[in-house]
């Protein structure tokens, strides 16, 4: 085990059975034209974070550790798409509709994939999940148990939404949940920070929370 410097105490890393789950590093979110970019955001503060997620998935490789990518992703017909979603948020352009890098949110098109600095390996998992959650009609429980996957480390967009709601979700399958703070990061920098706090509160009730470098030396010390 890898005891790991973390609020609210120490994480304890299972070399062994843990995988790293990088949250919606997509052109949707990140970059101009997306669906985040249509929501009225400042998509510059998620690209600010690809760096240390780079380096995050860089650490993983390097010890042969498994790295998960999920992108948040629809049909192309929209069916596993719940129309109120579609309506949600008084977007400029809503899911399914064309934007600067195709039809926002669906899969196969240009805008949800992720980022070219953080593209996976060939054998490396890409999960299309089409809600918030990365375990909600995915499959990837299963997968996890299949390859004895006990703890993840968490990373990715946005902080609040899909990275806290795939840190509950693992948190009731009984896995034991790390996230990076320096490799996340949310469109409202109040609502990363309270997330945070959520995370760690209560002795850890949903997990851990620590820096980057806090891992890197761990996992070379």
């Amino acid at each position: 085990m890898i005891s790991v410097p973390a609020r609210p105490y120490p994480y304890a890393l299972d070399p062994a059975h843990t995988a790293l789950v990088v949250i919606d590093m997509q052109r949707d979110f990140i970059e101009r034209g997306g669906f985040g970019d249509s929501l009225g955001n400042d998509v510059k503060r998620l690209e600010a974070i690809i760096p240390t997620t780079a380096a995050l998935i860089g650490l993983f490789r390097a010890q042969g550790w498994p790295v998960i990518h999920t992108r948040e992703a629809h049909k192309p017909d929209l069916s596993d798409c719940p129309p109120a979603k579609i309506r949600r948020g008084n977007p400029s352009l809503h899911i399914g509709e064309v934007g600067a890098m195709g039809r926002l949110l669906v899969r196969g098109e240009p805008g949800n994939q992720i980022v070219d600095a953080l593209a996976p390996l060939e054998g490396e998992m890409v999960i299309d999940k089409p809600g918030k959650g990365m375990f909600w009609a995915t499959g990837l429980h299963e997968q996890l148990v299949e390859l004895g996957i006990t703890h993840l480390v968490f990373a990715g967009v946005t902080t609040e939404v899909c990275v806290q709601t795939s840190m509950r979700e693992a948190n009731d399958r009984g896995y034991e949940c790390l996230l990076i703070e320096d490799a996340t990061e949310s469109y409202f920098a109040e609502f990363k920070a309270a997330t945070l706090k959520m995370i760690a509160a209560q002795g850890g009730i949903v997990g851990w929370v620590t820096p980057l470098a806090a891992l890197q030396g761990a996992v070379k010390a």
